[in-house]
């Protein structure tokens, strides 16, 4: 969809630092993480809501972000994952996608109180991408 910045990334046209990327969606660092690692995964077709999505769609989209959600604790370290779907209300951009927050023990984060935060340089940030993917493989 034309205007669509996750469009534009499953299309290869706006940078992003993506951990997968294969028919079932594509996932990729959110640029204000809630912690470090904090991943979106979206599906590759335009959609804006959940109910959007195939029910045959179901098993391959949810069954990445399963698999994410285990890469995201065994390649970070985290000690689990905040995994959360906006439908409509509360959603940045207007595309069907899940959090993958990577948690851990006194963490600090409360509720839906999420405060953000920056990678210090696309080092970084690649290099969070790139251990997701490494774990990814690995499972």
């Amino acid at each position: 969809m034309a205007g669509c910045v996750f469009c534009g990334i499953v299309a290869g046209s706006v940078p992003a630092f993506r951990a997968v990327d294969s028919p079932d969606g594509v996932a990729f660092l959110d640029t204000r993480p809630v912690f470090r690692g904090h991943l979106l995964v979206v599906p590759r077709d335009h959609l804006e809501v959940l109910s959007e999505l195939p029910a045959s769609a179901l098993p391959g989209y949810f069954g990445l972000v399963q698999r994410l959600a285990v890469a995201v604790e065994s390649g970070l370290g985290a000690g689990g994952t905040f995994v959360a779907m906006n439908n409509r209300v509360s959603q940045s951009v207007p595309h069907l996608h899940t959090h993958i927050v990577p948690r851990t023990k006194g963490d600090g984060l409360r509720g839906f109180f999420w405060p953000r935060t920056k990678y210090a340089s696309d080092d970084e940030a690649r290099s969070y991408a790139d251990r997701i993917t490494a774990a990814l493989a690995e499972a």
